[in-house]
């Protein structure tokens, strides 16, 4: 089963944190935040959004930023993922 993202949505999925910071602290399971840098694993056409026209800018394999909590986190195959707006999206990670 795929997933494949309506109008102006983006499906991630979350890249794991680091174990260790640059220092070579080893970070615990409960240390760590819900990662904010995820892939892009699919995009969505754009086009005509709340009548404004959206072309999308991301793309497919991207690393970006997202807000901690932005999005619907849905569950297929044993893998999870987040659907967001592009608007939701901070940043490309280049």
């Amino acid at each position: 089963m795929n997933l494949k993202p309506l109008s102006d949505r983006v499906i991630l999925k979350a890249v794991e944190p680091e174990e260790t910071t640059k220092g070579g602290i080893i970070l615990t399971s409960a240390s760590k935040e819900k990662p904010e840098m995820a892939e892009v694993i699919a995009v969505g056409p754009g086009g005509l959004v709340d009548g404004k026209e959206v072309v999308m800018t991301v793309k497919v394999g991207d690393k970006v930023l997202t807000s901690k909590y932005s999005g619907t986190e849905v569950k297929l195959d044993g893998q999870e993922y987040t659907i967001v707006r592009q608007g939701d999206i901070l940043a490309i990670v280049e």
